[in-house]
């Protein structure tokens, strides 16, 4: 006759708390040597946050609008993507608030008040134009102007979009959604209308090589696409 004895182990579970982590509680093998941990909330010891180098890169929705005067803004903003494409709509982030100013950006009161915008796209030809914009200048500033743009005309909304961009997307205010944080705002947006360059459109295809668009990185690092390979999804 053969006995078999099992000796049961109990197993206590760590159990955190991320929203309160504190790091010297921890234990000393939680975290692996060759790997850098840190809370937001307690700071970083960088010299820079590397959090926009992280998620990186990000493309650039440059966007123009207007107030309820008919004045023309211009300005990038890089927390900036597509969020679905049936229906097609995009978001974008605005963060802080005017410089020596205590007011909102010109970008979120335009488009709370007029309710549409513009994204237009950056590419490498307009990389330098675009910065430009990204001044601190007074809500009479035409940006277009100031960075010798020429402007286009929408079909659906009443903003002017950059001619020379590679494709713009009219765009009607969905809901802006107000984050934690000094000022976060999140605009999201529906697109109503799509602007193509038709010398972008290779074989039916808007193809990115061509027009090599310029993405953010973080600190005040740039990227651009110039290359691009495709991969098939398992069936």
């Amino acid at each position: 006759m053969i006995c078999l004895v099992f000796e049961y182990v109990v197993i206590k579970p760590i159990v955190i708390d991320i929203n309160n982590i504190n790091e010297a509680s921890l234990p000393s093998n939680f975290f692996e040597s060759n790997y850098m941990f840190y809370n937001p909330k307690s700071g970083h010891k960088l010299p820079h946050d590397p959090f926009k180098a992280i998620v990186a890169p990000r493309p650039i929705g440059w966007i123009s609008s207007i107030d309820k005067e008919k004045n023309v803004n211009l300005a990038p903003y890089s927390f900036f993507n597509a969020i679905s494409d049936n229906p097609p709509m995009v978001m974008f982030s605005i963060t802080g608030i005017k410089k020596n100013e205590n007011s909102l950006k010109d970008t979120l009161k335009n488009i709370t008040d007029t309710k549409c915008f513009v994204v237009n796209i950056v590419s490498k030809e307009l990389l330098n134009q675009m910065n430009e914009t990204s001044g601190n200048y007074s809500k009479e500033t035409d940006e277009f102007i100031l960075s010798k743009l020429e402007k286009s005309n929408c079909v659906n909304i009443d903003v002017p979009r950059v001619k020379k961009s590679p494709a713009s997307l009219e765009c009607k205010l969905y809901k802006i959604v107000e984050l934690p944080g000094l000022r976060n705002n999140m605009i999201i947006g529906k697109v109503i209308g799509v602007h193509i360059d038709d010398k972008y459109l290779q074989k039916g295809i808007f193809d990115v090589l061509t027009f090599n668009p310029v993405a953010r990185m973080g600190y005040k690092d740039y990227t651009m696409i110039n290359t691009k390979f495709e991969l098939e999804r398992p069936k």
